[in-house]
């Protein structure tokens, strides 16, 4: 089967259980905030909240010479939170649904696709009091501030790729929650979050082997410098998304009824 056909394949089977799929994002969103007082509010007060601790830890380390730091902090705390979140949750989310999953026949990647849009809902949320933040920081809005949607796209493909092959690793191996955190915790270290890449040198070329790295890299390129990134550049942060995504489906497909036995 060709790749046009797998996704016509795809659209259709999705279109078929819309309804199933708004029911999973209505209850993973609800499930979220369950029991909370301040709600929807937490998408927007931990990324703050964490905005505020880096400053006051690292301000004077990294910031002191860089230009808008806050929003160069900003920018590199959404994207990680983002990408934590909807990957740390959809690694879980076969395992979660194992019930009705053993019982109805239904496509199994919506369980994961109602998480990432869970997630993805709760970011455009911090997006919004990230460009805020701009224009408190007196950065000048231009028209290349709509590129932005391009390190929007890529980070949500990469969530949802990333997501797809730790739901699968989940299923087989339980240990991979606990691998996965210490990965992340190694990951936020290496992404140039709070400080300048530069200062390595030569050696600042290596961070463009980290994907999260690149699509930070991005929004800073655009928010804080005013550059639009070259086309070689928006080559390399699309396509490690897409050979994540890739792989993701293969892998769905190919363990798609192992998946009930480990259940």
């Amino acid at each position: 089967m060709s790749i046009k056909n797998r996704l016509l394949k795809i659209i259709n089977t999705f279109d078929q259980n819309r309804f199933l799929f708004k029911q999973l994002v209505k209850r993973d969103f609800k499930q979220k905030y369950k029991r909370t007082i301040l709600g929807m509010f937490w998408s927007v007060l931990n990324p703050l909240l964490t905005l505020l601790v880096m400053r006051i830890v690292f301000l004077r380390m990294f910031g002191k010479t860089m230009p808008h730091y806050t929003i160069y902090l900003f920018a590199g705390n959404i994207i990680m939170s983002y990408f934590k979140d909807a990957t740390a949750t959809g690694m879980q989310s076969l395992m979660n649904n194992s019930q009705v999953i053993s019982k109805i026949n239904i496509p199994k990647y919506l369980f994961l696709f109602s998480r990432n849009v869970s997630s993805f809902m709760n970011f455009m949320l911090t997006v919004g009091v990230f460009l805020l933040f701009c224009l408190i920081d007196k950065i000048t809005f231009t028209w290349k501030f709509f590129m932005l949607v391009f390190p929007i796209i890529s980070i949500a493909v990469l969530d949802l790729g990333v997501g797809m092959i730790l739901s699968c690793l989940y299923v087989f191996f339980r240990d991979m929650d606990y691998l996965y955190g210490i990965f992340l915790t190694l990951l936020t270290y290496l992404s140039g979050i709070f400080y300048d890449v530069d200062q390595f040198g030569s050696y600042a070329r290596l961070f463009l082997a980290n994907p999260i790295y690149v699509i930070i890299n991005y929004v800073r390129l655009i928010c804080i410098d005013g550059i639009i990134p070259s086309l070689r550049y928006h080559i390399l942060m699309f396509s490690v998304p897409v050979v994540f995504l890739l792989i993701g489906c293969h892998m769905y497909k190919k363990y798609n009824h192992a998946f009930i036995y480990y259940m």
